[in-house]
């Protein structure tokens, strides 16, 4: 295959044919979404394999084992929390707090997650609160619904603003040898500014699903009567200090986020020495097998050539040096929008060398790599299935047992686009009258 593609041919409209009639499947909801997912990844490789465009080996080393083994250790974690009463003890000082107001409880969450994901990875910070909302929620009388959504949303957006908040903004930094404070500064002044915008559109958005609030329903919670279990409490706190201190410095010291997580997890069942059906029970088995499934179809695309495409068609306006505030804007637009389509990672590994060829042709290439980041980490919102988060907190609403708190791909859509469009108008307007800044 030509490593540059410069036209379409049969092997990308094929693989591109294969994703669409997948997602097909996944939105319109015929058979569930992994059912959908293991069907359209045999059918990419087998198809990729007869028409020689993908083979077996491929498929497999497209799944990313990080990402994949993280989701699992963070789920066991948060299984053998569960037992002590920590969530119920947090869920109650969270609702006191807000005094039992729905749009307060929104805004306090959505700063909550985004912070903690600058710092830890978003997916981490939405497994540990999708339990926690569920139950703040239930304890005020409200759907969890708007807040799951609010929650992974703006948990997508925080995750931009930091070197380790995302795994793109980790292989942007490494190709583009940005430390962490040079992201944080260019990266935190838009980040705020589309977090405002967002976090208002979401709380407008979702005007008539959060009434007034129940204040009345706090009487009477004893946040200390909730722990049950002080000793193991105090010992998965340490378990997750840990985790935490790793997850800050994992990149300094070039330990995979999943592995930090299973030094966690092998630390809590030492301390705990827990009966393995008690974090096995609690892993969703369906949400890891779709996410391996749907890293299978986008290897398939990727292999096609596809994404080189595109990344060579932005890289020939990038040659002009007078279009590059253009360019810039149109690899974030263009990056959100395949970000909401497919997985951000894929796209990522097809842009940077793609963005480094264009450095040794001596293009100034730094507003390409922070219009990057912001395009894949704000294009996640666009639909259910554009971020890793999305699919935590919808498999939440399925579990939670509260009726019409379910999220279907129809109702994300309905909150999740206009986000993601306000979103990139307003970090491409910061783009344009700073970029100086970002030049």
């Amino acid at each position: 295959m030509d490593p540059s593609p410069t036209y379409v041919d049969t092997n990308m409209m094929v693989a591109m044919s294969v994703l669409i009639a997948a997602y097909v499947l996944i939105f319109s909801e015929i058979v569930h979404r992994t059912v959908a997912a293991i069907i359209g990844s045999v059918a990419m490789v087998g198809i990729g394999m007869w028409m020689g465009f993908y083979s077996q080996e491929e498929a497999l080393l497209s799944v990313d084992g990080n990402t994949i083994l993280l989701l699992m250790v963070m789920m066991m974690i948060v299984a053998l929390l569960r037992p002590t009463g920590f969530f119920e003890f947090v869920a109650i000082k969270i609702a006191k707090l807000t005094g039992g107001n729905s749009k307060l409880l929104l805004v306090y969450f959505g700063l909550a997650v985004s912070v903690i994901s600058m710092i830890l990875d978003n997916v981490t910070t939405v497994i540990i609160f999708a339990p926690l909302t569920i139950l703040v929620t239930r304890l005020l009388q409200l759907s969890p619904m708007p807040y799951l959504i609010a929650m992974a949303m703006l948990s997508n957006v925080g995750g931009v603003a930091t070197l380790v908040g995302d795994p793109p903004n980790i292989m942007i930094g490494s190709a583009a040898s940005i430390e962490f404070t040079r992201f944080l500064v260019h990266m935190g002044p838009p980040v705020t500014l589309v977090w405002i915008v967002t976090t208002a559109l979401i709380l407008f958005l979702f005007r008539k699903e959060l009434p007034l609030g129940n204040g009345a329903a706090l009487e009477g919670l004893d946040e200390d009567k909730a722990i049950r279990d002080r000793s193991s409490l105090w010992r998965m706190l340490v378990v997750l200090a840990v985790i935490v201190l790793l997850f800050f410095a994992h990149h300094r010291l070039h330990v995979y986020p999943a592995f930090v997580a299973l030094i966690g997890l092998a630390l809590g069942m030492a301390l705990l020495r827990p009966k393995p059906e008690v974090f096995l029970d609690d892993v969703e088995w369906s949400v890891l097998i779709f996410f391996s499934c749907l890293f299978v179809i986008v290897g398939g695309v990727e292999s096609s050539g596809l994404f080189d495409l595109i990344g060579n068609s932005i890289a020939a306006m990038a040659q002009d040096p007078a279009a590059l505030l253009i360019t810039a804007v149109t690899l974030m637009w263009v990056a959100a929008v395949l970000s909401a389509i497919v997985d951000n990672i894929p796209f990522t590994v097809a842009m940077i060398p793609v963005i480094l060829s264009l450095e040794s042709q001596n293009v100034n290439v730094t507003p390409l790599w922070w219009a990057l980041a912001i395009g894949v980490g704000i294009g996640g919102n666009g639909t259910h299935l554009g971020a890793t988060a999305n699919i935590i907190v919808v498999a939440a609403s399925e579990d939670c047992g509260v009726p019409g708190a379910r999220i279907s791909p129809r109702k994300w859509l309905r909150i999740g686009l206009p986000t993601m469009f306000v979103g990139l108008i307003a970090a491409s307007l910061a783009f344009a009258v700073f970029f100086d800044f970002f030049s």
